[in-house]
């Protein structure tokens, strides 16, 4: 009988402390012998995407009564970057095995990823070169989190027993239905989506315009190609729309290839 390796976790969100998603997870993580401490913000900060805050001092303190009591938890003032950024450098006092974000109340699908403040806090641990995790349930109605609390324990598992080869995120999305309901888990690349958007304009007590960002999702049938990687495997908004639990790993590394590769042939530039 093999003992799960237990690894030291940074959990982090963009959905604030009190948010229901990353209590499951904390909870069930620390539940499966794991070392968990909990750096998130004070209050929601969904699509905040990559932000810092640069003009303002940041605040933050130990949060009691949460969580579970071998949790250590924090509120922070800041962004979800903010947070990893104050947790690896004046929060722990050793390096985390993983920095993971979640669990977040909606999808983190296709383009969604570019404003996403829970992939953009996994990022920032990838960026300082540990492997990172963004967990994402496809709800924002549905609350019950565990069928991808139970998903974390055995992907953390995973990894603990076949580390990556490099710092990766996987960018990890899982269909609001019951556990039974789960056709598997496919590993995806980013697919496409987009919004209908509209600014409605409204107006306040004091009777000046304000504006209120609506949209619709508007999910593409047809889905990108993608560089390097053949067009048989579906992009995670495809899987999801099969009920499949997503895994698509995700770099900071925008460099367009093709674009560059057209710009060098063209020799815009002279020799």
């Amino acid at each position: 009988m093999t003992t799960q390796k237990s690894l030291k976790l940074l959990i982090t969100n963009d959905d604030g402390i009190f948010a229901g998603g990353v209590r499951t997870l904390a909870n069930t993580l620390a539940q499966a012998g794991h070392q968990v401490t909990v750096v998130c913000p004070d209050r929601e900060r969904s699509a905040t995407g990559h932000g810092l805050t640069l003009h303002q001092p940041i605040r933050a303190q130990i949060v009691q009564g949460i969580f579970a009591p071998e949790v250590t938890a924090w509120s922070c003032s800041g962004t979800p970057s903010d947070c990893v950024k104050f947790a690896l450098s004046a929060v722990l006092s050793e390096r985390p095995d993983l920095v993971i974000s979640g669990i977040n109340h909606g999808s983190n699908l296709g383009t969604d990823i570019l404003y996403s403040g829970t992939v953009s806090a996994a990022m920032e641990g990838l960026i300082d070169g540990i492997t990172s995790i963004a967990f994402s349930l496809t709800s924002f109605s549905e609350d019950d989190f565990t069928p991808a609390a139970e998903f974390a324990v055995v992907l953390v598992a995973l990894l603990a027993e076949q580390p990556l080869p490099q710092p990766t995120l996987l960018n990890v999305n899982v269909p609001a239905v019951p556990s039974q309901k789960i056709a598997g888990v496919k590993l995806t690349r980013q697919g496409l989506r987009r919004y209908q958007e509209n600014f409605e304009k409204r107006l306040d007590p004091r009777g000046k315009n304000y504006y209120w960002l609506v949209g619709e999702v508007i999910e593409e049938i047809s889905q990108p190609d993608h560089l390097h990687l053949p067009t048989h495997i579906p992009t995670d908004v495809q899987a999801i729309r099969d009920h499949y639990i997503t895994i698509t790993p995700l770099q900071y590394n925008l460099t367009d290839v093709q674009g560059f590769e057209h710009l060098d042939q063209a020799n815009w530039f002279g020799a």
